[in-house]
């Protein structure tokens, strides 16, 4: 609620630095994703350089980073977005979607710009192993993604059921509770049993 027109770039920079500081304080090996705030960055490649000034300070290689945009916020110019996530990927960077499924431009955007990744949106995973209609949905999403080269993450999933049945569709990067909750400055620890069927 903080967060203005007047203070909403330096908030989005503020975050990415933490964030890569944070990341490599934790010696972390995996990918590290950003959500970025389209509204708040007006030329991708003057926003970008206190990202790479962190990344080299910190020794975090800009290949492990994901930068996501937010299906469910409202952008006003799309060209505007695509730009940025085309920017972003000439730099190195990787891209993704999050929420997909979840808010005002989940396909549209999509045809414009095939990122490198989509998380569908837990709301789409809840009980999907039940729901015969999420299951076509997450079925015809996982089709097109696939002849569009985009990989699908699932978010959101609490059971084995969804877990399974996700699996079965060819997801295979997977997050929520049923693997590990969310941890403050520290790496989630994800036990073994979690993935066994």
């Amino acid at each position: 609620d903080q967060v203005t027109e007047e203070n909403r770039y330096r908030f989005d920079q503020l975050c990415r630095t933490r964030a890569i500081a944070g990341a490599a304080n934790l010696n972390m090996q995996t990918h590290l994703s950003i959500n970025f705030m389209p509204n708040a960055v007006y030329r991708p490649e003057l926003c970008i350089r206190t990202t790479l000034e962190a990344a080299k300070t910190h020794n975090f290689p800009i290949n492990r980073l994901i930068f996501e945009t937010l299906e469910s916020e409202h952008v006003d110019n799309y060209r505007h977005l695509t730009n940025i996530l085309r920017e972003y990927r000439e730099f190195g960077f990787k891209t993704a979607i999050d929420d997909f499924g979840a808010g005002y431009s989940g396909l549209n955007l999509l045809a414009d710009f095939q990122p490198d990744l989509i998380k569908l949106d837990m709301a789409l995973i809840r009980d999907v192993d039940h729901d015969r209609v999420r299951q076509a949905i997450v079925r015809g999403v996982v089709t097109m993604c696939a002849e569009l080269n985009v990989t699908v993450i699932a978010e959101g999933i609490e059971s084995a059921g969804e877990r399974d049945f996700l699996a079965d569709c060819g997801i295979f990067l997977m997050q929520g509770y049923w693997f590990a909750k969310p941890a403050f400055k520290a790496l989630a620890q994800v036990a073994p049993e979690a993935w066994t069927r």
